[in-house]
């Protein structure tokens, strides 16, 4: 559907689909005229430039938000919509970005409960930015999640690229999955997936520093990282080592298998 797009007319059925039709009208710079009704609510009407619905002042800018928020809220809705229609209220100033809108409304959705749901139903799964759909990033944390999702990663590969707080990663998850902008590949979930994103585990951490890794590298890393420091530290392997440098050899290479041992 592009900014000079015929009349369009369509069903939405589900939460949600208004929502992706939003994000859509806003992404794509769309301007007309929106027109939505549900089956017991009032028609409303909404005049769009590209990509924004117009209003005059702050107020109404609110008035409107809430308006999006309570369509959005309903079962089923007709939706119309006529592209390249010239109209503009007079004295219009404001504009209810629709792109910016959808993101703030579905991110605002997610909680705790819904976090943790997002994160088991993704786990191991290869996740990925539909081109097409890819949002505007808001800030430096936004750059570096679009980053990180240009090709196909699991949600723990995800995160440390990212470096963005846990949460923060799942609401833009949970937006990516609403607006149908999130590829995800892959049917089974690796077991320990899902605790790489949990609270932080200073065991691991303190592991992972030790054989000089974040605490979220994958088991390649990790694997390598422990034969390059077993070479340097098993006592076998330097035989010209005394008695003293040999016990200070042995207590090393058991702490560094030990922390191996709990991050594999």
């Amino acid at each position: 559907m592009g900014a000079q797009a015929k009349t369009i007319e369509c069903r939405l059925a589900g939460s949600g689909a208004l929502v992706r039709l939003l994000y859509r009208l806003g992404h794509q710079q769309a301007s007309g005229i929106l027109t939505i009704a549900g089956a017991t609510s009032p028609r409303e009407i909404f005049v769009l430039r590209r990509g924004g619905i117009v209003v005059p002042d702050e107020l109404a800018k609110r008035t409107q938000m809430a308006r999006l928020a309570r369509l959005s809220s309903l079962g089923e809705l007709a939706a119309t919509f006529e592209g390249g229609v010239s109209s503009y209220p007079p004295g219009a100033q404001h504009v209810v970005r629709l792109a910016a809108w959808a993101r703030d409304h579905a991110e605002a959705q997610l909680d705790n409960s819904l976090a943790e749901r997002l994160v088991r139903e993704l786990a191991g799964m290869r996740l990925s930015i539909r081109s097409e759909l890819t949002p505007s990033p808001n800030d430096e944390a936004d750059r570096r999640m679009l980053a990180a999702m240009v090709q196909p990663r699991r949600l723990d590969q995800i995160w440390p690229l990212a470096r963005t707080p846990r949460f923060r990663l799942l609401a833009f998850l949970h937006f990516l999955r609403s607006i149908d902008a999130l590829e995800v590949e892959g049917i089974v979930a690796e077991r320990s997936a899902p605790n790489r994103l949990r609270a932080r585990d200073p065991q691991r951490e303190a592991a992972a520093r030790l054989l000089g890794l974040d605490e979220h590298a994958d088991g390649d890393a990790i694997k390598r990282a422990y034969r390059r420091i077993a070479r340097s530290l098993h006592p076998d392997l330097q035989p010209d080592a005394d008695e003293t440098r040999r016990r200070s050899l042995e207590r090393s290479f058991a702490e560094v298998t030990a922390a191996y041992e709990l991050l594999a």
